[in-house]
C-alpha cells in the first residue's frame, strides 16, 4: 500500500473516506462534488481531509486521484496493489484517518453529499437519539453506563425509513432481491437496522476507527461488521432517512446480498484464538485427569469407581451390540436372566453409547468409557464458557474461570470416577441459553423449538441430570423475580408460550421411550435411598478426597462414597464467595444467584440435618419432596451439584470486576484471594488400579461347548453391584452369553420398587454371604434343592468360579451344593450343568 498525499496533518474535524474500484469515470465529479460541498461552510466543517483509496483498479482510477491530490493538500489518495474488496479498502482509509468524524461514502455519490448536513445535525445534538436495541447488550457492559452512552456514536443513511426519497429506482426485479437480501442480513446479523447496506455512513472518529481496527471482513460484509461492533460495544447507532438515486454501472449486484451473508456467517463461526487456547487447556485438563486410564486401557480400572467402570462399560458394548444386530436397544437379557434389564429405566445414555458404536465395536467399550469421559468433560466446560461469554461476561478470562469451576467442580470430580451422566453435562448450558432466549421474547418459537429438542436430548444422556437442571434454574427465575419483578413480569409470557412449544416438540420425540421406561419390562416405580443420603453441612467446607489439599480419609467420612462426594466446595471458597456476594450483592443477578446456592445446598441436606458436634437432628426440606414422583429416586445430596454453575457465574463476575479494579495492587490482591479458593479444590489425576482378569474359559470362548440357546453363564458368586466383573466378561468377549443377576435398577416385590440388582434369591445371597466372609451354613438337602430350582430359574449351562478372595471355601460351598467336585478348565472352576429335559 502506498499513499499519495499534499501534507502530513495530524488532527481533522472531519474525514471522508471514499473507496474506489475501478471508477475512473466516477471518481473526478464525486470528488469535486464532496470538496465543493465542504468548501462552501468552512466555518460549520473546519478542518477536513479526503481519502481516496484506490482498491487496485486496472483501469485510470488512480490517475484521477493522484490528480485531485495534486490539486488539493487535503486529499490523500491510498493505493492497494491488488483488489482486496470494500471492507479493505475501507478499513485502510477508516485507519489512515484522523477526523473527529468520518463519513464514508461511495464512489458513485448515490447518496447526494449534501446529506451529510442531516447526519451531522443528528450527532451534533445533546443526547437522547440511541439505538432501540443497545439495551439487550448493556446487562454486560454495566462500566458502560454513563450519559456518552445514550449519545448517537454514529448515524447511517437509509433509503427505508419514512421520510427517505428514492429518486431513481432499479429495475423491479433487482430491488426486490436487494430487499429480500436486506431481510436475511437483518435477520441474521444487525437487528433493529433496516438499510445496513446504504455506503452513507458518518461515524465518530475514535470509535470507527477502534471498530475498523477490529474488523476482520474485506467484502461487503463490512457494514454489518462495523454496525455489530458498534451494537456489541454499547455505542448506539441511529438511522437518519436520506435521499438516494440508483447509479448505472454500480458494482453492487443482487448476488453480492448473498456473500455478505457467507461471510457474516463465517465470521460467526470463525473462532477467537484465545478461545482456541481455553479448549486446549480444558481438554488437556481432561486429558491429564484420565491419563492413567489412557496409559493401560486393557488394565487400568478407575480406582475409585467400584463397580460402575464394569457397568458403564457394559452399558455402552450391550448398546453397540443391539444397534450390531438391529434389536431393541431399550432391552436386553444379557443381564438378569432370564427376566431381562429395562435400558431405558438405566442410565445408559443413548445419546451418546448410539451414535458411539462404531468406536465401541472397533475399539471396545473401554475406549467409549475413556473417550466419554475425558472429551464429555472438556465439552461441558467448553458449553459453560460459551453460555458465560454470551450471557454472563465479555471478559474471556473471566468466562473461562468460571466455566473451569462449573465443570471442575469437587462434586463433577467424584462423579467422574464413576458416573458419566453426571459428568458430561454440555448440553446443560444451551437449554439455559434457550430459556433465557425464552424470557426475551424475540423469536419464541424458533427458541421453543431448539429448547424441545436440547431437553429430548438429554432426556437421553441423563434425566436425573436434567431434573437438577431444571430445579436450578426454577429457583434462579422465583429469586430473580423477587429481585426485578418487572424482568419477570415481562418475561413471563414469552416463557410460557416457548415452553409450551418445546413440550410439544419434546414429548413426541422421547413419549415411547418414555412409556417403556415407567411402564414396559422390567420397569419399576422408584428407588428409595432412605433418609440418610443427605450431605452433611460440614461437607461444603471440607476438601474432596481428590482435590489438591484433600484427604481421603476425612472426606470418606462425610460421603456415602468416593462416587457421591457431591458437595466439598471447600472453605476458602465459601468465604470467598460470601465476600463476592456482600461486595456485588446489590446485582439483582447476584442476589439469585447466592439463593440458588443457598436453597440447593440446604436442599441437598437431606430428610434429616444432623447438626454438627452436636446430637442435635432438625427436618430438612427434602422431607416436602422425598416420596414425590421423580424425587423419590433422586440422591439428595446430589442436589448440591446445582451450586457449582451458580458458583461459576459468581467466579466469572467477580473476576471480571477485579480485573478493572484501580490501584493494581488492589487488583493483585483480587487475583491472589481468587487463586486461593480455587487452587484447593484443583482436582488430581484420577488413581488406577489393576483390573482382575478374564479367565481363559470365556475369553478362549470353551463356554461355547456348555451353553446351549437361551441357557446362562452363571458365576460365583452372581454379579451384583458389589462384584460386577463378570460383566467385563461379557463386554470384553463381545456378549456371546448371559448372565443372572447383575448391577442395574430393576424391580423387586409385588409393588415393583426399584433396588440395584436383579431380585435376590436364595442362593445368590448363600454365595454372596460366603464371598464376603460371611458363616458357611450346614449344606443340607434343602439347600441343595434350592439351588437346583435356583440354578433352573437362571437357565444355568455352567456354573464358574474364577480365581478371588474366598475362592475356597465358595469352591466348597459349591462343591456340597451340586453333590460333585468342579473341573479345573480355562483358569477357573467349572461345573457343567444338564441340559433341561
Amino acid at each position: 500500500m502506498s499513499r499519495i498525499t499534499g501534507s502530513a496533518d495530524t488532527a481533522a474535524d472531519l474525514t471522508v473516506v471514499v473507496p474506489a474500484y475501478n471508477e475512473e469515470h466516477r471518481l473526478g465529479p464525486t470528488l469535486d462534488a464532496i470538496r465543493a460541498h465542504l468548501r462552501a461552510a468552512p466555518e460549520r466543517w473546519g478542518d477536513w481531509e479526503l481519502i481516496v483509496v484506490d482498491d487496485g483498479s486496472t483501469d485510470g482510477t488512480a490517475a484521477v486521484a493522484a490528480r485531485a491530490a495534486s490539486e488539493d493538500p487535503r486529499v490523500h489518495v491510498l493505493t492497494s496493489t491488488e483488489n482486496r474488496g470494500k471492507g479493505h479498502a475501507l478499513r485502510l482509509g477508516v485507519l489512515a484517518s484522523y477526523g473527529r468524524r468520518v463519513l464514508v461514502t461511495d464512489a458513485d455519490l448515490a447518496t447526494p453529499i449534501a446529506e451529510l448536513d442531516t447526519l451531522d445535525a443528528l450527532l451534533s445534538a445533546s443526547a437522547g437519539v440511541g439505538d432501540s436495541d443497545s439495551a439487550e447488550d448493556d446487562k454486560h457492559n454495566d462500566k458502560h453506563n454513563d450519559t456518552s452512552a445514550y449519545e448517537p456514536a454514529a448515524a447511517i443513511g437509509s433509503r427505508a425509513l419514512p421520510g427517505s426519497r428514492v429518486e431513481v429506482h432499479q429495475r423491479p426485479l433487482r430491488e426486490c432481491l436487494g430487499r429480500l437480501g436486506n431481510r436475511l442480513i437483518r435477520l441474521v446479523a444487525v437487528r433493529g437496522i433496516r438499510d445496513t447496506q446504504c455506503g452513507f455512513k458518518l461515524y465518530d472518529g475514535d470509535k470507527a476507527r477502534a471498530a475498523f481496527a477490529a474488523s476482520r471482513l474485506d467484502g461487503w460484509g463490512i457494514d454489518v461488521e462495523i454496525l455489530r461492533h458498534f451494537r456489541r460495544a454499547g455505542w448506539p447507532v441511529a438511522e437518519v432517512p436520506v435521499r438516494w438515486s440508483h447509479q448505472s454501472g454500480s458494482k453492487v449486484r443482487p448476488a453480492d446480498y448473498g456473500r455478505v451473508l457467507l461471510e457474516l456467517l463465517r465470521l460467526r463461526t470463525r473462532v477467537r484464538p484465545f478461545d482456541l487456547a481455553v479448549a486446549g487447556v480444558f481438554i488437556l485438563a481432561s486429558v491429564l485427569l484420565y491419563q492413567g486410564l489412557w496409559a493401560d486401557l486393557d488394565r487400568a480400572y478407575l480406582a475409585d469407581s467400584m463397580q460402575d467402570q464394569n457397568q458403564w462399560e457394559w452399558f455402552f458394548g450391550v448398546t453397540a451390540d443391539n444397534v450390531a444386530h438391529l434389536r431393541n436397544p431399550l432391552f436386553t437379557t444379557y443381564q438378569g436372566h432370564p427376566d431381562g434389564v429395562n435400558l431405558m429405566a438405566n442410565t445408559v445414555m443413548l445419546g451418546l453409547s448410539v451414535p458411539l458404536t462404531p468406536v465401541t465395536l472397533l475399539l471396545g467399550p473401554t475406549v467409549t468409557w475413556a473417550l466419554v469421559l475425558t472429551f464429555g468433560l472438556a465439552a461441558t466446560a467448553l458449553a459453560w464458557y460459551w453460555l458465560f461469554v454470551r450471557r454472563v461476561t465479555r471478559a474471556r478470562p473471566a468466562a473461562a474461570l468460571g466455566a473451569a469451576l462449573a465443570a471442575f467442580a469437587p462434586p463433577m470430580m467424584s462423579h467422574g470416577t464413576a458416573h458419566p451422566n453426571f459428568l458430561v453435562l454440555f448440553v446443560i448450558p444451551l437449554i439455559v441459553d434457550r430459556a433465557l432466549s425464552l424470557c426475551e421474547g424475540r423469536r419464541v418459537v424458533r427458541d421453543g423449538v431448539l429448547l424441545g429438542l436440547f431437553a429430548a436430548y438429554q432426556i437421553f444422556l441423563g434425566e436425573e441430570a436434567l431434573l437438577l437442571a431444571a430445579m436450578g434454574m426454577l429457583i434462579f427465575a422465583l429469586a430473580y423475580a423477587l429481585a426485578r419483578p418487572d424482568v419477570a413480569h415481562a418475561a413471563l409470557r414469552p416463557l410460557l408460550r416457548g415452553l409450551g412449544v418445546a413440550l410439544a416438540v419434546c414429548l413426541p420425540l422421547v413419549a415411547f421411550p418414555l412409556y417403556w421406561q415407567f411402564f414396559g419390562p422390567q420397569s419399576y416405580h422408584s428407588v428409595l435411598h432412605g433418609d440418610n443420603a443427605g450431605n452433611s453441612p460440614l461437607a461444603f467446607l471440607e476438601f474432596s478426597g481428590r482435590a489438591l489439599l484433600g484427604d481421603e480419609a476425612r472426606a470418606d467420612t462425610l460421603a456415602m462414597n468416593r462416587t457421591e462426594q457431591n458437595a466439598f466446595y471447600g472453605w476458602p471458597l465459601t468465604a470467598f464467595v460470601f465476600g463476592v456476594v456482600v461486595w456485588l450483592g446489590r446485582s439483582a443477578l447476584v442476589k439469585a444467584l447466592t439463593a440458588t446456592v443457598l436453597v440447593a445446598a440446604l436442599l441437598s441436606l437431606g430428610q434429616k440435618i444432623r447438626i454438627p458436634f452436636t446430637d442435635v437432628v432438625l427436618p430438612g426440606p427434602w422431607r416436602a419432596l422425598a416420596h414425590q414422583p421423580l424425587f423419590e429416586s433422586v440422591i439428595e445430596s446430589r442436589v448440591a451439584m446445582i451450586c457449582a454453575p451458580a458458583l461459576g457465574v459468581l467466579i466469572a463476575l467477580a473476576a471480571e470486576r477485579i480485573a478493572d479494579l484501580e490501584p493494581r495492587t488492589h487488583r493483585a490482591v483480587g487475583l491472589v484471594a481468587i487463586a486461593a479458593a480455587l487452587l484447593p479444590i484443583l482436582p488430581t489425576p484420577q488413581p488406577v488400579r489393576e483390573r482382575a482378569e478374564v479367565p481363559r474359559f470365556i475369553t478362549d470362548g470353551m463356554y461355547r461347548d456348555y451353553v446351549a440357546e437361551g441357557e446362562s453363564v452363571v458365576p460365583v458368586p452372581l454379579p451384583s453391584p458389589a462384584e460386577a466383573d463378570a460383566l467385563h466378561w461379557q463386554s470384553a468377549t463381545g456378549f456371546g452369553f448371559s448372565v443372572p443377576g447383575g448391577y442395574f435398577n430393576g424391580p423387586w416385590g409385588p409393588d415393583r420398587m426399584g433396588i440395584y440388582g436383579a431380585s435376590p434369591r436364595y442362593t445368590s445371597n448363600l454365595l454372596s454371604d460366603v464371598r464376603y466372609g460371611g458363616r458357611i451354613p450346614d449344606i443340607g438337602p434343602s439347600w441343595r434343592a434350592q439351588a437346583k430350582l435356583d440354578l433352573a430359574f437362571w437357565k444355568a449351562g455352567v456354573v464358574v468360579l474364577a480365581p478371588q478372595d474366598n475362592e475356597a471355601a465358595l469352591y466348597e460351598v459349591m462343591t456340597k451344593l451340586l453333590g460333585r467336585p468342579g473341573e479345573r478348565l480355562g483358569g477357573a472352576w467349572v461345573w457343567d450343568m444338564p441340559r433341561a429335559s
